[in-house]
């Protein structure tokens, strides 16, 4: 109530002003002793004035129960600073009626101020503990909102500390595994190597860019993936052959940084990279039922596959989670060539507030 003063003082005048309304027409429905019912403007002056004196009594009243809220801890101090506020509004209301019955006339001829008090403190100390009650209820309201707020806001920076965290986490490992190819390399064939190096800078520039990021652009993601098998590609030669399909209108569908390059490892390192013969990488990019779907498959060789789970995975599980929710984001299958097919499925909405386009 005192963070947005001009919005309360707004609401409290419309409510008197409509009460001003509901007491001319009051006013209007009585008759006097002569059977002659009141004239609109009598009645319109009675009515507003009457209303309209409980503006600034009500906002300084709302000022008392914010200042000083009746709760544990204060319960005495604010209950005497509540009560000699209602007592004093009683007081303000009694000299206001006097000072303005000579142009408002509620009195024909002004009675003592003693009786003017009594009157004000019989019709008016009820009413004021009933918006004592209510203000207390609108400020309860207020809190509770806020805190809302405020616990959302805790919880989006929760997911932000955890996403980070994961994300620091995977591109150590990331760049581990892409230096260990090249490592691989430098004695083979130093040009594959010096080939492979300038894959990889272009590769990690990418991948920081994005590093603070929750979502990136689907064209970003297949680009760093594209430049990950491309290294892949030098190292094992002709044993890796890819296969490349993706569905055209989906460049912009948002996906996690760094999500589908695990999915490729996971295939090269359990399946291809043991082979002696060449093996199949297949890369599908679709939708199915509203959803972004991203296949990854290996053909197994001539040996069973087996469904790895490394740390690549288990880091994208755990942000799939923070960023979508519980689901069946990430699932691993035997498909029918013998091998493993990692099957990526993301909603286009982003669940979590404030996520990057």
């Amino acid at each position: 109530m005192r963070e947005r003063p001009w919005s309360t003082l707004l609401i409290v005048s419309a409510w008197w002003t409509l009460y001003g309304v509901a007491s001319t027409s009051q006013w209007l429905s009585m008759e006097g002793a002569d059977g002659a019912v009141m004239p609109l403007r009598e009645a319109a002056m009675l009515g507003f004035a009457s209303a309209w004196l409980w503006i600034p009594l009500t906002m300084l009243l709302l000022w008392c129960v914010g200042r000083f809220p009746i709760e544990r801890g204060r319960a005495l101090v604010s209950l005497v600073a509540t009560g000699t506020v209602v007592l004093l509004l009683v007081v303000l209301r009694a000299l206001a009626v006097i000072a303005l019955n000579p142009w408002i006339g509620w009195y024909r001829s002004p009675p003592p101020l003693a009786d003017v008090l009594l009157t004000s403190l019989a019709n008016n100390l009820l009413l004021l503990w009933l918006m004592v009650g209510a203000a207390h209820a609108l400020l309860y309201a207020a809190r509770s909102r806020q805190r809302e707020r405020q616990t959302e806001q805790l919880q989006a920076a929760l997911v932000d500390a955890r996403l980070q965290a994961l994300t620091s986490q995977l591109n150590p490992h990331f760049m581990f595994n892409a230096l260990n190819s090249i490592a691989e390399m430098v004695h083979q064939d130093a040009d594959a190597a010096d080939r492979m190096l300038v894959s990889l800078g272009t590769l990690l520039r990418s991948s920081l860019e994005h590093q603070s990021a929750r979502t990136v652009p689907l064209r970003d993601e297949l680009s760093l993936l594209r430049d990950y098998l491309g290294i892949e590609q030098v190292r094992l030669g002709e044993r890796l052959q890819l296969d490349w399909s993706v569905a055209p209108g989906l460049d912009d569908w948002p996906v996690p940084p760094l999500a589908l390059q695990p999915l490729a490892e996971n295939a090269i390192v359990h399946a291809v990279s043991l082979r002696t013969t060449p093996g199949c990488l297949r890369i599908r990019v679709s939708t199915d039922g509203g959803m972004l779907l991203v296949e990854i498959a290996d053909d197994g060789g001539h040996r069973a596959s087996t469904v790895h789970h490394g740390h690549g995975l288990a880091t994208l599980r755990a942000r799939l989670a923070h960023l979508h929710g519980d689901g069946a984001w990430l699932s691993h299958d035997r498909n029918a060539d013998g091998g493993t097919t990692a099957r990526l499925r993301l909603p286009q909405a982003r669940a979590v507030a404030g996520a990057d386009p």
